[in-house]
């Protein structure tokens, strides 16, 4: 992504760097998910369901940052492929439980996979330790905020 054009007022603005940049990644990680048929609503609910264990669809979108209607559709369409199951939560039946399928951690295995390559594009003008350093700036910048 050019950015030499820009106004050097731009450049030198964080804001507008992040944007940019996350305008790029995210064009990376859907084109790079979606040549396997899956998008990033569904890494992000399969990582929560390997890392955390199986949760609320409520809870599924407060940890993959998704809205609830988003939630709903990506677990349908998850478990329309058998990576997921849904069941009545047995001490209240309005609400569902979610888990991971066997198939659905072997498919969240090959999108680590594929998110991998996509972020090796995205960081290929840094070295391992600048990448790294960004993770770890980035990370600090977001606890900060919330």
């Amino acid at each position: 992504m050019e950015t030499s054009g820009a106004p050097q007022r731009l450049r030198g603005t964080t804001s507008w760097l992040l944007g940019q940049a996350t305008t790029h990644a995210a064009r990376l990680v859907s084109e790079a998910l979606g040549a396997v048929g899956a998008r990033r609503y569904h890494y992000s609910l399969l990582a929560a369901l390997d890392e955390f264990g199986p949760a609320s669809q409520a809870d599924l979108g407060r940890r993959g940052g998704l809205d609830r209607s988003d939630v709903v559709a990506t677990v349908n369409e998850l478990a329309d492929k058998g990576f997921v199951e849904r069941r009545p939560d047995p001490g209240d039946k309005r609400r569902n439980i979610v888990t991971v399928t066997p198939s659905g951690v072997a498919h969240l295995r090959h999108l680590d996979r594929v998110l991998g390559q996509a972020q090796e594009s995205l960081l290929a003008p840094l070295s391992a330790a600048e990448g790294e350093e960004l993770v770890r700036v980035l990370n600090v910048v977001l606890e900060h905020q919330g």
